[in-house]
């Protein structure tokens, strides 16, 4: 691949718009499901299975299942994105439709 090629696809990358919305991670063996809410869906999963595979995560519930039980019996799913016009408000939707999926699928926060 040429250098032009490349300089294009880093550019690219670089611009993509930014995917807010809630994710869930769950964990099959346990029955376990924890969410959350990102600003960037799209990088969202290998944040989240990089500190996972290194032993780091800040849920320790969440680190321990995987440690016990494997990378193969966790998935990681965006439930929702979120778009709003007010670029003000994000935070906010993101916060409501955070609770709303916490309760739908009785699930825990990823952090806190």
């Amino acid at each position: 691949m040429d250098k032009t090629r490349k300089r294009a696809l880093a550019r690219e990358y670089k611009d993509r718009k930014q995917v807010f919305g809630v994710y869930a991670v769950r964990c099959a063996v346990a029955g376990k499901v924890w969410v959350a809410a990102s600003r960037n869906l799209d990088r969202q999963q290998n944040g989240t299975m990089f500190q996972l595979r290194g032993n780091g995560h800040p849920n320790k519930t969440m680190q321990s299942l995987w440690n016990a039980h494997g990378e193969r019996t966790f998935v990681f799913e965006a439930l929702e994105e979120v778009t709003d016009e007010n670029p003000l408000l994000i935070d906010a939707l993101l916060k409501e439709r955070t609770a709303h999926w916490l309760k739908v699928l009785n699930a825990k926060p990823v952090v806190g």
